[in-house]
């Protein structure tokens, strides 16, 4: 197909189509001519999946190319592909102190040592954060957080696919970036039921 039909199978304006090959996003095309290019199928997964990444993922540029990276070029171990996909949506910034999330950890029987992933810096920001705002949760919901989203997380580990590498990639990195809008989406669906329910 070409590059019009591209655009109109995935309702994504030619202009961006070109940004996305500039920024080797999406992959070139087959050149049948010096101004002229054909499209398959595998041009319109990626870029409906380059849109979910950026749309609903909410991700940069930037990010979807390390998103992409991480599919492309996963990698060996189980544990590193998680901590991959993690980084690849985790947004660069300031490093926080690891030392509240590092008591944590051992709290809870995790030796911080054996634990590398960026999620230190986002659970110490987002600690930070509560105390910079004024902001204490009550006694015990850190654990009981923790215990929900452990349970969570234990749903999809058990659902990696073990047919190919290919499908456990995919399933890893695609489920880290685009669950996330769904949980939060999911929390503030029952913040409002349970609301209603209890105050009327």
């Amino acid at each position: 197909m070409r590059i019009s039909e591209l655009s109109r199978l995935s309702d994504v304006p030619v202009a961006t189509i070109k940004f996305y090959l500039r920024e080797k996003l999406l992959p070139e095309g087959r050149l049948t001519s010096a101004t002229q290019a054909q499209y398959g199928d595998e041009h319109l997964a990626r870029l409906r999946l380059i849109r979910a990444l950026i749309g609903t993922g909410g991700l940069s540029i930037a990010a979807v190319h390390r998103v992409l990276d991480a599919m492309e070029q996963p990698p060996t171990r189980p544990y590193d592909l998680i901590c991959a996909a993690g980084a690849a949506v985790t947004r660069p910034g300031e490093h926080v102190d690891h030392t509240r999330v590092h008591a944590l950890l051992a709290d809870w029987g995790v030796d911080p040592a054996t634990d590398s992933c960026a999620t230190h810096d986002d659970l110490a920001g987002a600690l930070q954060a509560l105390d910079a705002a004024g902001f204490p949760l009550p006694t015990g919901a850190l654990e009981h957080y923790r215990e929900a989203m452990t349970g969570v997380a234990q749903r999809e580990i058990d659902g990696v696919p073990t047919g190919s590498a290919a499908e456990a990639v995919r399933y890893v990195v695609l489920g880290t970036v685009l669950v996330e809008p769904l949980l939060l989406a999911l929390r503030r669906l029952a913040h409002r039921e349970l609301t209603a329910r209890q105050f009327g």
